[in-house]
């Protein structure tokens, strides 16, 4: 909402401009009106918008037309003044002041304007049967209010008209002509309602709507008003109520009437406390909230925030199958102006048998953004209404900044649940077999991806030691001249080489050599498509070998050319590396410490999925 209101009066001359200030002012009608009233500003907390306001008025005797353009320009809302007993000045209105304002204001933000009829107390007569076909040919004009001066009649209610068409606009929320919303005001509340209905089922049931408006108003509402609700809505359209709960035509409709009654300020407490501006786009403030990220420190999802994404995976997963499909994907995006899954996602997580987003997929692509653009997972969060459902400042709140990384060495421990693996090799080395395995794809499964929807990511659980960790591995681009800080920067490295390739092992060596060598980041070989011959690299020493000079873990052969899913032990032996990387030298070459870790993922795996399964049944 607008820090201040800036109102600005003007009218012919005589028709009471000053007089209408000064007895706001005053609360009594002045004696002698000086020819202009000089800027007056009502402090915040004698408002009732609680916001400051400052009233100029304008005097052709005083003022230049230069110095009335300049404050045309400043003004939030202007009030044109006429007098109900002259014609002339009503004229004057349509004529002059209201061409005169629209040629000084831009055409896609004009002012809201007031029509102000003063010295009502010299007729008996409204003016209103004159003044309707104006409102009615002017979209700017926001009200009509008829007040005296001197009898202090309808004094303060027209400054708060004039305040609340500031804050409270009507232009872009609903069309007079028409008698309905605009769509974009529909678009907004259309979010708002999916967003709001928790259980997904086309319906705010009274839980629901109890829950909407304390989030709104701060008050839950009681049983009779609630019923009340639905009786005008029952009372007015057909399909507004449906299983004693709101439908959306049924909470469209009661916007439209709010603002028909003249209460635009509830319509704009609801778009306002779910992050829309004045032009109903949501606002940066709201969609990217400040979020302090010291260098070495990375981003990961916190509980809440898994738990938020676990619900709304519930409320769109409608078949209960622990995936989601593709309406089911596009049902939860609703809410987002764009579609930010692309079909490249499906090949960066778990998918089911027929490529369906499964629930450890759907957190796992969550959890990339989160690591990779934390901003972007901050946006993506405010569409789906994280802090609004869960009570919290903004998004931020979702978020574990995670401690720099130069301190869990010190400490030879760490906190993070997300650990980053580049995986390097020359090209055709077989390194993006080598990421869909990961994922559970062998060969024939990989084969099936389109050369378009190929992601150069992938993401997925496995188990430390019984801790549920997430590995992310990020297939670099085998440009040895171009490699950036990103490519270099991780957890652990990955040289991959194609055992029946001879001219492949080399890549991996140039890389360690020139990269690596003085690094404390871990690194491990990797002896790709080990189900074909091994034939003997052109290098001066072999893999084995290099291995051993360099003090290395030996390869490791691999293959994802098998009948069924790959070997995932491989990917917990790398995250073992990448959660304790001081005994990367160490520890980690001893086959029993292999053992011990790949025997524990193993156990917590499927006592981990079984737990899943005991979940899904209470739900």
């Amino acid at each position: 909402m607008r820090k201040d209101v800036r109102i600005l009066l003007v009218g012919e001359p005589k028709v009471g401009k000053t007089s209408l200030i000064m007895s706001l002012v005053s609360e009594e009608f002045p004696d002698e009106v000086p020819l202009r009233a000089e800027e007056i500003t009502i402090p915040a907390d004698v408002t009732p918008e609680r916001v400051p306001t400052h009233i100029v008025d304008y005097s052709e005797a005083e003022q230049s037309d230069e110095q009335l353009y300049q404050e045309i320009s400043k003004a939030n809302v202007i009030c044109i003044v006429y007098s109900v007993n002259n014609k002339k000045s009503i004229e004057k209105v349509t004529s002059h002041w209201i061409p005169l304002i629209n040629d000084r204001t831009d055409k896609d933000s004009r002012v809201p304007l007031i029509l102000v009829g003063n010295k009502s107390d010299l007729v008996e007569h409204s003016s209103m049967e004159t003044i309707l076909p104006i409102m009615n040919q002017y979209q700017d004009i926001e009200t009509c209010v008829e007040c005296s001066a001197k009898n202090l009649k309808n004094i303060s209610e027209l400054f708060y008209y004039a305040q609340k068409a500031v804050l409270h606009p009507t232009g872009p929320l609903y069309c007079p002509e028409e008698k309905e919303l605009k769509p974009s005001c529909i678009k907004a509340l259309t979010r708002i309602f999916k967003i709001s209905d928790l259980d997904n089922d086309g319906i705010l049931n009274d839980s629901e709507l109890n829950f909407f408006q304390r989030t709104c108003f701060n008050t839950p509402l009681a049983p009779q008003a609630l019923e009340d609700v639905k009786n005008v809505v029952r009372r007015n359209m057909m399909d507004g109520v449906k299983d004693n709960g709101l439908t959306l035509k049924g909470f469209l409709f009661l916007h439209t009437l709010f603002i028909q009654r003249g209460r635009h300020e509830t319509t704009w407490t609801v778009l306002r406390r779910f992050g829309y501006d004045d032009d109903l786009e949501l606002t940066q403030e709201y969609l990217f909230p400040m979020i302090k990220i010291p260098p070495d420190c990375t981003t990961e999802l916190n509980h809440n925030a898994y738990l938020f994404l676990q619900s709304v995976f519930d409320k769109h997963d409608k078949d209960r199958d622990c995936a989601l499909s593709p309406e089911e994907v596009k049902d939860l995006f609703k809410v987002f102006p764009y579609m930010p899954w692309g079909p490249d996602v499906n090949n960066t997580v778990c998918t089911n048998e027929q490529g369906w987003l499964t629930y450890q997929g759907y957190l796992s692509q969550w959890t990339l953004t989160t690591y990779l653009d934390v901003q972007r997972s901050l946006e993506y969060l405010g569409y789906l209404g994280y802090s609004i459902i869960y009570e919290q400042e903004s998004q931020a709140a979702a978020i574990t900044v995670t401690r720099n990384k130069r301190i869990d060495l010190q400490k030879k421990q760490t906190q993070r649940s997300v650990f980053r693996c580049n995986v390097l090799g020359a090209r055709g080395s077989g390194k993006s077999g080598f990421l869909q395995a990961f994922l559970g794809r062998n060969l024939q499964r990989q084969r099936r991806i389109r050369e378009e929807h190929k992601s150069f990511y992938a993401i997925s659980t496995t188990y430390v030691y019984g801790q549920e960790k997430y590995l992310l591995l990020h297939e670099v681009m085998p440009d040895f001249d171009f490699l950036t800080e990103t490519d270099l920067s991780c957890d652990v490295v990955c040289l991959v080489y194609d055992i029946n390739n001879p001219r492949s092992f080399e890549y991996c060596a140039k890389v360690y050599k020139q990269y690596f060598i003085d690094s404390k980041t871990p690194c491990v070989v990797i002896a790709a498509k080990s189900d074909l011959h091994e034939v003997r690299q052109h290098y001066s020493l072999s893999p084995h070998d290099f291995c051993r000079k360099h003090k290395l873990h030996p390869p490791q052969p691999f293959t994802c050319s098998t009948n069924e899913a790959p070997s995932k032990d491989i990917y917990t032996r790398l995250t073992t590396m990448a959660m304790y990387p001081h005994m990367a030298q160490a520890d980690l070459k001893n086959s029993t410490f292999w053992l011990r870790a790949s025997v524990g993922a193993t156990v917590f795996a499927v006592l981990g999925f079984a737990m899943y399964r005991a979940l899904l049944k209470q739900r």
